[in-house]
């Protein structure tokens, strides 16, 4: 059995080699390999040579294609060299030596496209740090799992803030699994097809989510497969490009999925925004509707 992991890298050579070295130490199940492969998007510092240095295969992109193109590029060839499974993860993360073994248990089930762990907010990068004690450190939840809010037309995840106290040791069914970490099954995706490269980045995920959930596949929460996750690295909280990229893109995935009433909804909102938002939230909302997808006007 083959499995691919494919790891985005754009001007973080550090951060990336440290989650390649953490899932280099995962355990495997017999007759299975695991080979990773970095994407770098398009950096301009010594990302390129420090990866040769470490003996990781890179696919060099020359440009920043955004998360969604980025990864598709890594899943192409993943699917080229009969990967059977594919595994998606961020470079800001880190894993548990039980990641691989927990996120193929599932697969057993033949209608099952993607498994996806528990993630915890690495130590110090919690959202709110003075709330926790330091023995809660570590075990502070960012995604227990996803739902979709069809109210504000974004992707939720499951028990954010929360310590863990075993109260989301529960394998079930969800809604969409983060493009932080997740195990997709290659059959799947080639039902389904890949991101959608409009987005560039966010809610590209929940997208995929929906489109293999609509073909009758089971999108799966596994409690103990476990990841820490150093949280917004790359894009900032808050920051204009979430502005661009989020004003834009909810309106790309609620016209595309959502009921008719938040349509309209949708549609009241982006007009405020456009008049009354901060500048990139209106530069969105106008991208969208004259139909400038992928990176857009985004610098």
């Amino acid at each position: 059995m083959k499995i691919f992991a494919v790891i985005l890298n754009w001007n973080q050579p550090k951060l990336t080699l440290d989650c390649v070295k953490s899932l280099r130490k995962v355990k495997l199940p017999k007759q299975t390999e695991i080979k990773i492969i970095i994407v770098d998007n398009g950096s301009t510092d010594n990302s390129l040579d420090e990866f040769r240095k470490s003996k990781t295969e890179v696919i060099d992109v020359g440009r920043n294609l955004g998360f969604a193109a980025g990864n598709n590029l890594g899943i192409r060839y993943a699917m080229d060299n009969n990967a059977d499974y594919i595994l998606i993860l961020n470079n800001d993360t880190f894993v548990d030596k039980n990641l691989v073994i927990e996120l193929l248990k599932p697969m057993k089930d033949g209608k099952v496209a993607i498994t996806s762990p528990k993630i915890y907010f690495a130590k110090g990068y919690e959202f709110h740090k003075d709330r926790y004690k330091k023995s809660q450190l570590g075990k502070v939840i960012w995604y227990a799992g996803g739902e979709i809010d069809w109210k504000n037309v974004l992707g939720k995840n499951i028990g954010v803030d929360e310590v863990d106290k075993g109260q989301f040791e529960e394998e079930k069914e969800i809604e969409f699994a983060t493009g932080a970490c997740f195990l997709a099954k290659s059959e799947a995706l080639k039902q389904a097809g890949l991101f959608d490269e409009r987005y560039f980045m966010y809610l590209e995920d929940t997208d995929l989510c929906i489109r293999l959930r609509k073909k009758g596949w089971k999108i799966i929460y596994v409690p103990k497969a476990i990841i820490w996750h150093k949280v917004a690295q790359s894009s900032g909280i808050g920051s204009n490009l979430n502005d661009y990229f989020i004003s834009r893109n909810r309106l790309l995935f609620g016209f595309r999925y959502a009921k008719l009433r938040v349509k309209i909804a949708l549609i009241k909102e982006s007009l405020r925004l456009f008049i009354f938002g901060r500048h990139w939230q209106a530069v969105g909302v106008r991208d969208f509707y004259l139909r400038k997808f992928a990176k857009g006007s985004w610098e």
